[in-house]
């Protein structure tokens, strides 16, 4: 039972066994009341009642629609705010919970920072080692076996050659998860050549064509918000890939008003209103959250999912 109709049942309570008194005590009185007094009685009595409903609704109905924001609300869905309406302690408790989310939205953003620098030494540390050791060890097994198969009989040619495209392809899996790991080109030729990058090896690897709409011309960024937007477009690629049953994806960076948007759109199958956000959508959330960018997840214009970031840049 809500506390409304608790306070209601309460007050009600009371004025009824009141009201039962007067009717009952004392003795003799009910003798000499008239039926139209006590009609009367009871119809004061239900005034009363609706009343008193009436001023409590007004009263703490912005304490249960201040109830219902609150177990609406999500860190992760930044900037969500409770509109200061009521007075009093009601009032308080409305900017109280307004800085609490402020607190937790920074304590959120700081923690998301120190968890995305680790995350990203830790694959630059397992990229690097991938490139320098494993890809190392694995070209000079493949210059070995060339060796072989320049003194190998016929046969042994043939044997050899299948160890070739075996450590070939290790190979070009070794360079492509290093690749995904660490994008170098995100270093050394910027944001949207590796989205294009980033699209192009996607295409090989799942046999779902991305276009691509890329501009070059964007506001500066720093490195960290580029990281956190090919991040996005990555993961948002891998959901394509896991859950869409997409045939055909598209990948949009621009330029917007103030703000870079990114855009990945698939024809697949969708997902219901009800649908409950998985790990991969949570951490999209969570890396918009770290650079202040504004994200929806929404059906998309002719079917399956939208994944739209935008991220202020303060130029137009």
């Amino acid at each position: 039972m809500s506390l409304f109709w608790r306070v209601f049942a309460a007050n009600a309570a009371i004025l009824i066994v009141g009201t039962l008194a007067l009717v009952v005590y004392p003795g003799p009185l009910h003798e000499h009341r008239a039926l139209l007094d006590l009609g009367v009685l009871l119809l004061a009595v239900l005034v009363m009642l609706v009343v008193n409903g009436l001023l409590l609704r007004h009263l703490l109905g912005p304490l249960e629609r201040l109830t219902e924001r609150m177990e609406a609300a999500d860190v992760l869905r930044g900037g969500q705010r409770v509109p200061i309406d009521s007075v009093g302690e009601i009032g308080r408790l409305e900017r109280t919970f307004n800085r609490m989310l402020e607190r937790l939205e920074k304590e959120r953003r700081d923690a998301g920072t120190r968890t995305l620098r680790a995350q990203e030494e830790e694959r630059q540390r397992i990229a690097r080692g991938l490139h320098d050791e494993a890809g190392q060890s694995m070209t000079a097994v493949l210059l070995q076996l060339k060796r072989l198969t320049a003194n190998a009989s016929p046969e042994q040619r043939a044997q050899l050659a299948e160890a070739q495209e075996v450590v070939k392809t290790s190979l070009d899996d070794i360079r492509r998860l290093a690749q995904e790991l660490r994008p170098e080109l995100l270093d050394h030729l910027g944001l949207a050549s590796a989205l294009a990058e980033l699209a192009s090896g996607f295409e090989q690897h799942t046999q779902v064509r991305v276009e691509r709409r890329l501009e070059r011309d964007l506001p500066p960024l720093d490195a960290q918000a580029e990281l956190v937007l090919y991040r996005v477009a990555q993961e948002s690629l891998t959901n394509v890939a896991r859950h869409a049953q997409a045939s055909e994806a598209l990948l949009i960076l621009e330029r917007g008003k103030g703000s870079v948007v990114l855009r990945v759109i698939d024809n697949g199958q969708g997902f219901d209103s009800g649908h409950l956000e998985g790990g991969g959508l949570r951490g999209i959330r969570e890396r918009a959250l770290i650079v202040g960018a504004a994200v929806a997840i929404k059906p998309g214009p002719e079917g399956g999912v939208e994944v739209r970031l935008e991220l202020p840049t303060g130029t137009t």
